[in-house]
């Protein structure tokens, strides 16, 4: 059915590209269907090797600049004249993409500490561009400065939580150093899923069957300590996900994580502080940064209807129902079941930040939340912001009939519907009238009346 296609495309699209989910196999994803919004921290590659060789797993040379003198400094101190530059930014795709100003490619290979100076002063304060980023791409404002490591055979390891298996699984391949999903496309038979029984943790047995399974017979013994390692990490520091891309022998016969990424579940910062403090929030949206501070789960996303929704679920149909219509939204926010009208007007607030938002579209079941609480936030929101904007407003459940009592007595231009196709229709309709007056230069405008 429509929905249920417009929900894949746009969750896998924008929320599963956003977390830097892989794609491993048709398998290793859940149906997007059951998806629910959530927050994960991302940290930058340099948290993420300080974190796993806390761990015990080996890591090349490093340090983090903030500066190109601090760039110099720091490859001046590693123990190798071929060092590779990494910009710190919350993307993938690095590799391939470009700076704003010149430089192509966020991961440079540099033969002297002034060269990498050099690179790192075009790196820190731009712009990089990727494919996840789109044009206008994500600021640069330090880089990670390590040893480089020639590798003669590269591996893939992750672990991360599965619905399919019920508990975390591990993931690994004898194809590393390449992006996993063309593995996946390409040769799926080459990528490997051991589940682990969280109630048993990782043994040796099954340390060993993965390390043979990735060919390390020769490094047996160094191996399976890694996996244990690896999956003590994830347990240690309530990781949702740890990719170790490439983990290489170099041409010494040593082993490396030469790549590293790791996100952890919000919901344990309360005993991660000190990995929650290295949150970064200038690599975050500042409209999603500042719906997290008000406790609202916002996404924003590319079209130009605004959705203010209580529920995960009730979002997400409010957002099928939108496509199916022919509108698009241009954002997931989820006000909670315990919203105040305060939060209710942040979230307005929040939503209006977004010059593409042409109408709104407020869509609330009131069950554990009261309907008219919701009512006296729309209409401080729409007073306060002076809002031009069409507000189609849906709601039902508790006190519902006082929530109309307050939208009307407020004389604004609110316009309540309770079918819900129908005020899927009416924001539809509304929001392409203004798309059309925009483009054709015509002020209209939904103002309070005087």
């Amino acid at each position: 059915m429509a929905a249920a296609m417009y929900r894949g495309v746009l969750f896998a699209e924008k929320i599963i590209a956003r977390r830097g989910a892989q794609v491993l196999s048709n398998a290793a994803v859940a149906p997007l269907a059951g998806v629910q919004q959530k927050r994960h921290l991302n940290v930058h590659e340099h948290v993420s090797f300080t974190l796993l060789k806390k761990a015990g797993i080996p890591v090349p040379g490093f340090g983090v600049a903030h500066t190109a003198e601090e760039a110099v400094d720091i490859a001046k101190g590693l123990d190798s004249t071929d060092v590779v530059v990494k910009a710190q930014v919350l993307t993938g795709g690095r590799g391939k993409g470009y700076f704003k100003g010149g430089l192509k490619g966020g991961v440079k290979l540099v033969y002297s500490a002034d060269e990498a100076g050099d690179i790192a002063g075009k790196m820190i304060g731009d712009l990089l561009v990727t494919k996840q980023t789109g044009e206008k791409g994500i600021a640069c404002n330090k880089v990670m400065v390590c040893e480089r490591k020639f590798p003669r055979r590269e591996f893939y390891m992750a672990i991360m939580l599965e619905r399919s298996f019920g508990g975390p699984v591990i993931i690994a391949s004898s194809q590393g150093g390449v992006n996993i999903e063309e593995v996946a496309e390409e040769s799926p038979d080459a990528i490997f899923k051991f589940p682990i029984d969280i109630a048993v943790g990782m043994t040796d047995d099954k340390a060993k069957e993965i390390a043979l399974k990735l060919g390390l017979e020769s490094r047996l013994e160094e191996t399976v300590a890694v996996i244990h390692s690896l999956y003590n990490a994830f347990v240690n520091y309530d990781a949702s996900l740890i990719e170790i891309n490439p983990y290489a022998e170099d041409t010494y016969g040593k082993m490396y994580a030469l790549d590293a990424k790791m996100k952890f579940d919000d919901n344990a910062e309360f005993r991660q502080k000190d990995i929650f403090s290295e949150r970064d929030w200038s690599q975050e949206d500042p409209k999603e940064v500042e719906a997290s501070q008000h406790n609202l789960n916002y996404i924003a996303l590319d079209g130009n209807i605004g959705c203010l929704v209580n529920g995960a679920g009730l979002a997400m149909a409010t957002m099928d129902i939108i496509k199916l219509h022919g509108g698009s939204p241009a954002n997931f926010l989820d006000v909670g079941g315990g919203a105040t009208s305060e939060q209710v007007k942040e979230a307005f607030k929040i939503i209006t930040a977004d010059p593409q938002v042409h109408a709104i579209m407020v869509n609330i079941f009131g069950g554990i939340m009261r309907c008219d609480v919701i009512a006296q936030g729309i209409i401080a929101a729409a007073e306060e912001l002076s809002l031009k904007i069409p507000i189609v407003v849906r709601l039902q459940g508790t006190n519902v009939d006082d929530a109309k009592a307050l939208i009307a007595l407020s004389n604004l231009r609110i316009l309540p519907c309770d079918n819900l196709d129908d005020a899927a229709k009416m924001a539809v309709k509304l929001s392409n009238i203004m798309s059309l007056a925009k483009a054709a230069n015509i002020d209209v405008k939904f103002e309070i009346p005087v």
